[in-house]
């Protein structure tokens, strides 16, 4: 026999995942009422969603403007959707303003951890690699430690692979899992295109 699913569950469930009513539901339906495995379901239909999305074109969007107290730092970010509609969206338009002012403190380097250069990415790990070995550990073990330390090293200069710097605000999310959110919520592409930091005094 199913479970009987209030609405104020199926309600908390969309504020924490952005997802539509009858998807919310059903997740619930499916998971027993375990709310953990209802968000793991709808977190992956939402990747496999916005896989589909993502082949779609986002011509539309807006350039965001942020700039630090103190007239220090200042970033520009063009983050881009399918139509104008959504463009205009508050949702829209506060990811976009919450990503500006994420840059400006967090200064990444890159968008998504395909755009790292090889030789950047191997210059790391050799260090990596470098330092593992001289832990003592067996070689099996050394790997891995590099390539944990690898990974550490994408959060600090991935935008995508970075926790907002609003963690309480954004319970910890990474700028890709509030990217994937909004596109499920708008049911479009969402793309960070690209992004400019300026700060006085740097190159």
């Amino acid at each position: 026999m199913a479970p009987e699913i209030k609405a104020g569950e199926v309600k908390s469930l969309r504020d924490r995942t952005g997802s539509g009513m009858m998807d919310a539901k059903q997740a619930l339906v499916e998971a027993g009422g375990d709310v953990d495995a209802a968000i793991e379901i709808l977190r992956v239909k939402g990747q496999a969603k916005a896989a589909k999305r993502g082949e779609r074109a986002a011509s539309e969007g807006v350039v965001q403007s942020y700039i630090h107290a103190g007239s220090k730092i200042g970033v520009l970010v063009e983050v881009d959707c399918e139509t104008d509609f959504v463009a205009r969206n508050e949702d829209f338009l506060g990811f976009a303003r919450e990503l500006a002012l994420h840059i400006a403190a967090a200064a990444p380097l890159y968008i998504a951890e395909d755009d790292v250069p090889d030789d950047a990415r191997e210059a790391e790990l050799r260090v990596f690699r470098e330092q593992a070995a001289g832990d003592g550990k067996p070689e099996d073990v050394q790997e891995k430690i590099a390539e944990g330390r690898l990974r550490k090293w994408f959060e600090g200069v991935v935008l995508l692979d970075q926790a907002h710097v609003n963690a309480d605000r954004y319970e910890g999310k990474t700028i890709e899992e509030l990217r994937a959110e909004l596109a499920a919520k708008t049911g479009e592409n969402v793309v960070i295109r690209r992004f400019t930091r300026f700060a006085v005094g740097e190159e």
